[in-house]
């Protein structure tokens, strides 16, 4: 009973630890900083995004992204898009994140089967 309880406990620190699979995340492709503005429910935060730089596991659970301060650029992410800015808009730019393959998901070879 002791090692169920220890497994238990272990397996709950592993969920409670892992990253977010669901997370989206932001890569700034232009040439100039962009400000982002990220709301969850009644909150909002500000960040500055350098060019190249992403920002990573963010809208947990869906948001509203604002770019520049400008409430006509607002976009609505579910939390697992990985999005990119370019020219100042907002594009999709590949799978989500729950969505890409990781190490290990591939099917193994399967040997033909005798007829």
């Amino acid at each position: 009973m002791t090692t169920l309880k220890a497994l238990t406990a272990s397996l709950c620190v592993a969920f409670l630890t892992a990253p977010n699979a669901f997370a989206s995340a932001i890569t700034n492709r232009d040439d100039t900083d962009q400000k982002v503005t990220i709301i969850e429910g009644n909150a909002a935060t500000d960040h500055i995004l350098r060019p190249l730089a992403t920002l990573k596991e963010v809208c947990n659970k869906g948001c509203v992204i604002r770019l520049n301060g400008n409430q006509k650029d607002e976009y609505e992410l579910k939390g697992s898009e990985v999005v990119s800015i370019e020219g100042g808009y907002l594009y999709y730019a590949g799978p989500p994140a729950s969505a890409v393959p990781q190490a290990g998901d591939a099917d193994q070879p399967h040997e033909p089967s005798p007829k």
